[in-house]
Formats: C-alpha cells, sequence, structure tokens
C-alpha cells in the first residue's frame, strides 16, 4: 500500500501544478494557442488552426518539469 500512497500523494501535486498553470496562465502577456508560429488558417466553407508554437512551449515545459520530478523520485528512493 505504501506505493499507492505514493502514487496518489504524486497525482495530486500533478493535479494542482496543472491547475495553477491554466489559472496564471490566463493572465500572461502571450496567451496560448496565440503565439506567433501557430497556423491558422480560414478559407470560404470552413478553418484549419494548428498551433505549433504553443505545442512546442508545452512540451517543453512538461519535459521540464517530469524530469525533476523523476529525478526527485529517484533522489528520495535512495
Amino acid at each position: 500500500m505504501n506505493g499507492v500512497g505514493k502514487l496518489l500523494i504524486l497525482s495530486g501535486i500533478v493535479i494542482t501544478i496543472v491547475g495553477l498553470v491554466l489559472v496564471v496562465g490566463a493572465h500572461l502577456p502571450l496567451k496560448l494557442g496565440k503565439l506567433p508560429g501557430d497556423i491558422h488558417i480560414e478559407g470560404k466553407s470552413g478553418s484549419f488552426y494548428f498551433p505549433i508554437t504553443t505545442s512546442l512551449i508545452i512540451s517543453l515545459i512538461l519535459t521540464i518539469l517530469l524530469n525533476l520530478l523523476l529525478f526527485f523520485i529517484n533522489f528520495f528512493n535512495k
């Protein structure tokens, strides 16, 4: 049961971080999804939107957070 408890604590921390990012992200001067480099094409019968820059930034942030998380997990398990 010790592993389940750690997993629940870790899940709570991750959910809290995601919530903080969403709350703080709404007040940033650069809005995610409307960054330079995001592709938005509007036509007569529809539109196409692909957030390349936003995807790269989110990927970079998540990579850094997950690497830090794995570092601390390995550090405290030794």
